[in-house]
């Protein structure tokens, strides 16, 4: 008999906006069945931990950031032989609860899947382009100069029907839904990211293992999308130092 939670989650938080984040929370905690949210705070200050007191939140303080890779993978032991299934949550998203079991359905079905991810729009409506082909160094640099569209199109698969499930090769990472064991057999994230580039990272890690990653859009999520590294200097550099540890370790070529 399997006695595992039927899903845990972690919301890696940095100075989050409490308003913003409590509707992140609530979606995860009117899911219907068994559950575990892991509340990772990187923040300097404890001023979160009263404010989400519930049976089914676990609330842990780092006094520092550790940067989001290595505070996802705080969690590995614990989920470890514990949850069949794991969500990486961003802060800034907010989705039905039945969407859930939907997806845990296409999981189930299908062995050849690690991850899955639904459509995300904007809270105005408007799509978000989150599943993309690997990119070549050149990518980065074209889409951070916003020129060449037609690459960039290219890149997000717009030549696709995007109403239809389909296996792309990484999918951004503000809403990743891993079967457990999975996400533990490749141990989680590469935690020389600090932050950016995890996601990509990570799906190669899956395609290693010879498993998938499916984009489904039956079902959505409103992703707030701050896009912190286009805004702050500091934020821009994780961003450079995370594209660099990524070229550097799987070459400049996409080879997807």
């Amino acid at each position: 008999m399997n006695t595992k939670t039927q899903i845990s989650s972690t919301i890696v938080l940095y100075n989050e906006n409490y308003t913003e984040l409590k509707k992140t929370v609530d979606s995860f905690l009117q899911i219907p069945f068994s559950k575990k949210l892991f509340l990772i705070d990187n923040s300097k200050e404890n001023i979160l931990q009263e404010k989400f007191n519930h049976p089914e939140t676990e609330y842990v303080f780092n006094n520092k950031n550790i940067g989001f890779s290595k505070a996802n993978n705080q969690v590995i032991d614990h989920i470890k032989n514990y949850s069949n299934y794991h969500l990486i949550l961003n802060p800034d998203v907010v989705f039905e609860s039945g969407i859930i079991s939907e997806l845990i359905h296409q999981l189930e079905k299908d062995e050849t899947l690690t991850m899955i991810s639904p459509k995300v729009e904007y809270p105005n409506g408007k799509y978000q382009f989150t599943a993309r082909k690997y990119p070549a160094f050149l990518d980065l640099i074209i889409r951070r100069l916003n020129v060449f569209k037609t690459r960039v199109h290219q890149q997000e698969y717009r030549d696709l029907d995007l109403s239809r499930s389909f296996y792309p090769d990484f999918i951004h990472g503000c809403f990743m839904l891993f079967k457990t064991d999975d996400f533990v057999k490749i141990n989680g994230f590469d935690e020389r990211y600090f932050l950016y580039m995890e996601d990509v990272d990570i799906c190669k890690k899956i395609d290693n293992t010879g498993k998938r990653k499916m984009y489904y859009p039956n079902v959505k999520i409103q992703h707030v999308k701050r896009q912190g590294s286009s805004k702050k200097i500091k934020l821009l550099y994780y961003h450079l130092s995370s594209a660099y540890k990524y070229f550097k370790k799987w070459g400049l070529v996409n080879k997807s």
